[in-house]
């Protein structure tokens, strides 16, 4: 019985004592769902829930009374054993092992399905991220943006969202303008000009656009600006792409803000704003009137000489999220970015969107590696691919991911190179390992989970506490998925993982899933087989949701 079953039976029994009219609620009253969690101590069952306290005021009675109602039909639910009432009102169930260990084969028969739940079916998201600069390779501070974005648009997912995962790519403006110069300068062996861009990537850029332009350095530096500025925007976002590849991120879209300023969209955004009466001209600027809903102060979107903004382009990038049928729009943004909240909220507002809906800006706090070298190509940052080569994308990812993204952190290099349990992502990892290596030998021992075709599984032989323990958790895993897409928290899944590694860890220690010595093959250990593989399938499940490996040895 999953916990997911548990809250749906009682949900059930809420509504049969609302039509029996055992209770003065209407069905209406009741809550969506019932949530259900653990006691923390587990002798006083294996699931608990407060719903007595929540509704019995509304029913015009005091929680335990409530409570002793419930329980009279929570004990004719198949497969619960017990129900206690504890402390004010609370309701501590148990159920049977064969029960409990019924999700073992449940697990296994729905493969990597298993934690997927359809809590934000419906929803259609834009997740922008990452959104780095194309004048430089991706360096530590964009990593943290890398690993929790990707990581929360497969929560998102594996919640029933339909996710895009977009890269916003500043191409317009006079940073790229800088950076063509500080290329074309290194092309002729000049210093870059001051402001530009230094370190041995720009002259690596420089090869890269006298391979694709041979003749380029024969040009005037006027007639050459254009193309360089072109061929090394692509060369610099190709070495971009490859390197979130490496870090396994991948977006679904790549937008250009350059497009945005060569199709018009700025002057229709600014257009469409003016139609919503919150666009004003003053000093010779055009401003959107933000502070109705909640900025600061105005916003200047086309400056009195003509040119637009940054925030101009903000505006537009929006209603263009908009116009491709995005109804929530999530940001992710730096720790500098704190400012951008209330404008981007006021865009919404001003667009006719509801901010509080329709748009989430999320801000990440900054990330350190002790001992990390600044990069010898950039001269004055520390590349996300040295982070790669020197700490492998396994432990950089499950590190960030496992941390809210709002808490300061700095990693310890020596501590996730550690093969140990003190280093979490090898703790998880070495789970799955060393469930795999069971798996093998129960093979060699010739331990399978089928006899003759037919299913081994008998769920009643399942009755060791490290067993009911581990079960439990296997349990929990879908909610903690739910939870993590709803709150875009994937530090939930990443810390639940490393309880399902302990309790697997101490069930190993106890319960032998292959026979000793010359020991038979009995039904204990095909069905102990089974729970050793769907304690498998949720670690690989959960750590393809953070992005990071399974590895089936260490």
């Amino acid at each position: 019985m999953t916990p997911e079953e548990l809250s749906a039976a009682i949900s059930a029994c809420l509504k049969d004592a609302v039509a029996a009219g055992d209770v003065a609620l209407s069905e209406s009253e009741l809550p969506d769902e019932v949530r259900v969690e653990r006691p923390k101590n587990r002798e006083h069952g294996d699931w608990a829930t407060n719903i007595a306290l929540q509704l019995a005021k509304k029913a015009g009675t005091n929680p335990r009374e409530f409570a002793t109602l419930l329980s009279t039909r929570l004990k004719e639910i198949d497969g619960v054993t017990a129900v206690d009432i504890a402390g004010p009102g609370f309701l501590n169930i148990t159920v049977d092992a064969a029960a409990a260990g019924a999700l073992a084969k449940v697990i296994v028969e729905s493969g990597s399905a298993y934690g997927s739940n359809q809590a934000l079916a419906g929803h259609v998201v834009n997740m922008e991220f990452v959104s780095a600069n194309p004048t430089g390779p991706l360096h530590i501070g964009h990593t943290r943006w890398a690993a929790l974005g990707d990581s929360i648009a497969r929560v998102l997912r594996a919640s029933g969202a339909d996710v895009t995962a977009e890269y916003y790519i500043n191409d317009a403006g006079s940073q790229m303008n800088v950076f063509a110069n500080s290329v074309l300068s290194r092309l002729h062996g000049r210093d870059v000009p001051e402001g530009g861009y230094p370190g041995q990537y720009i002259v690596e850029l420089g090869d890269e656009v006298l391979r694709a332009h041979p003749a380029i350095r024969e040009l005037t530096d006027e007639a050459a600006l254009p193309v360089i500025r072109q061929a090394a925007y692509e060369a610099q976002m190709a070495d971009i792409k490859a390197t979130l590849s490496d870090f396994g991120v991948s977006f679904d879209v790549y937008f250009s803000e350059k497009e945005l300023h060569d199709h018009g969209a700025i002057e229709s955004a600014v257009a469409r704003l003016r139609e919503q009466g919150h666009v004003f001209d003053k000093d010779g600027a055009v401003w959107l009137r933000t502070t109705d809903f909640g900025d600061d102060k105005d916003r200047v979107m086309i400056r009195a000489n003509g040119e637009p903004t940054y925030f101009a382009a903000d505006a537009a990038y929006y209603l263009s999220k908009k116009d491709r049928g995005f109804a929530e729009k999530i940001y992710l943004l730096g720790a500098d970015h704190h400012g951008y909240i209330n404008r981007l909220k006021a865009i919404a507002a001003c667009a006719g969107d509801d901010p509080e809906a329709n748009i989430e800006v999320l801000i990440g706090q900054l990330v350190s590696v002790n001992g990390a070298k600044l990069s010898k190509r950039a001269g004055n940052i520390i590349e996300l691919k040295d982070l790669i080569s020197w700490l492998g994308t396994d432990a950089v990812r499950y590190s960030l991911a496992r941390f809210p993204a709002d808490s300061p952190l700095t990693l310890d290099p020596e501590l996730l190179k550690k093969n140990s349990n003190e280093n979490p992502v090898f703790y998880v990892q070495y789970a799955h390992a060393r469930s795999r290596g069971a798996a093998r030998n129960a093979a060699e021992a010739g331990v399978e989970r089928q006899v003759n075709g037919v299913d081994a599984f008998d769920a009643s032989l399942l009755d060791h506490a490290t067993e009911n323990e581990l079960l439990s958790y296997l349990g929990s895993y879908p909610s903690i998925v739910a939870k993590a897409a709803e709150f875009r928290e994937p530090h939930r899944v990443a810390r639940h993982l490393e309880v399902i590694a302990g309790a697997y860890h101490r069930w190993y220690d106890a319960c032998r899933v292959s026979p000793q010595g010359e020991e038979p093959v009995r039904d204990v250990n095909r069905t102990r087989l089974w729970l050793n593989d769907a304690t498998s399938q949720v670690l690989a499940n959960g750590l393809e949701l953070l992005g990071v490996s399974a590895p089936e040895r260490m």
